[in-house]
């Protein structure tokens, strides 16, 4: 099955644990699952997602050793803030593109967002802009590529299309992505398009 234990493994075994081994009391992919669990089941913190393990830690244990228990918020927070960013994000984003797979994905709709409240004129700091990938009878985010500062969509969309497998997908994009490159992409990719 596309959600197991052992897809997971596969996809993040590549991660290397920024731990000391001496101080290693839980298994890096203990925590890695925990947390997908976690998020899959819409926790938003780190206290949400050791709640979330601790009232299902039978569940849990069906399919992780947990030789030493529920990590604390605190550890997964020092674990996921010590991981390399882009590896954990080739990980998740193959993972994912693994789990799309076996769920058939019939439309994926590329969009940019510019999040609220995250610059500061007044610092001259701009504001985060992310394209995302959406897979729409799933409702779920495939991935998301930054906007290069300076920039716009049109050069983060054929990045975040090589994330992506888009074999048989139709693939939506607004005007922003009307180009012959990014049709071209998709078309390669497996993908149909509707450009509007």
């Amino acid at each position: 099955m596309a959600l197991s234990v052992s897809s997971i493994r596969r996809h993040f075994s590549a991660i290397k644990d920024p731990r000391r081994k001496h101080r290693r009391l839980h298994d890096l992919l203990d925590i890695i699952v925990i947390a997908l669990c976690a998020v899959i089941a819409n926790a938003n913190t780190w206290q949400d997602v050791e709640t979330f393990a601790s009232k299902r830690e039978a569940w849990l244990r069906r399919f992780l050793p947990l030789a030493n228990g529920i990590p604390s918020h605190d550890t997964m927070e020092r674990v996921f803030d010590r991981l390399d960013p882009v590896a954990l994000q080739r990980a998740l984003i193959g993972w994912l593109a693994h789990v799309s797979g076996a769920l058939k994905l019939e439309h994926v709709a590329i969009d940019g967002k510019t999040a609220r409240r995250s610059g500061s004129p007044a610092k001259g700091i701009g504001a985060l802009q992310i394209v995302s990938a959406w897979a729409v009878e799933q409702e779920a985010t495939l991935g998301q590529v930054m906007v290069a500062e300076g920039s716009n969509e049109i050069p983060a969309i054929p990045a975040l299309l090589e994330m992506l497998d888009l074999n048989g997908a139709l693939v939506t994009i607004d005007a922003i992505g009307t180009r012959k490159e990014i049709a071209a992409k998709i078309v390669e990719g497996g993908g149909d398009y509707i450009l509007r």
